[in-house]
């Protein structure tokens, strides 16, 4: 076993946690949404201070772990991202392209599988249902409270599984 698969876990979510989705909140306001143009304007996030100096003051003690509902199409512009940022490095879970279950169950889903074989110290996301359900099933949580909030977002994580 190496030094760092002994460590816990920090599981961080992305939008609205780490990256400020504000400015391409506007392609989810119309309808039908605009998902690609959604997803292509995520490179341009601006990072969120708040959470960017948690997932490096957590990377001290912990392994982080990015878990976002981004599909997977978005890998290389999310790694690129986190890269840019300084944010430490660690793997990333996203969504399957054409999953569309709400966020708070793959989310939970994959809190499960990694606690079978490791410590999750923490989970850190903006939406409130994964906060509760993740808490219900006994993870401690920091719910990510520092980026707007969005009723469009909100809407199309649990009902279009789509972030």
């Amino acid at each position: 076993m190496t030094e760092s698969s002994k460590r816990p876990l920090a599981v961080f979510d992305l939008d609205n946690t780490l990256a400020d989705t504000a400015h391409r909140q506007r392609f989810l306001e119309r309808r039908p949404r605009d998902w690609d143009a959604f997803f292509a304007a995520a490179p341009h996030d601006p990072p969120l201070p708040e959470g960017v100096a948690l997932a490096r003051r957590s990377a001290e003690e912990c392994e982080v772990v990015y878990l976002t509902g981004r599909p997977e199409r978005c890998r290389r512009d999310t790694l690129d991202w986190l890269a840019a940022h300084g944010l430490p490095e660690g793997s990333v879970r996203m969504r399957g392209d054409r999953d569309r279950r709400p966020a708070r169950h793959t989310k939970l889903e994959t809190l499960r599988a990694l606690a079978r074989t490791r410590e999750v110290r923490v989970l850190v996301d903006d939406d409130e249902l994964v906060c509760a359900d993740a808490r219900r099933a006994g993870f401690t949580v920091v719910r990510a409270d520092w980026a707007g909030r969005s009723a469009e977002l909100r809407d199309a994580q649990e009902r279009e599984g789509r972030t």
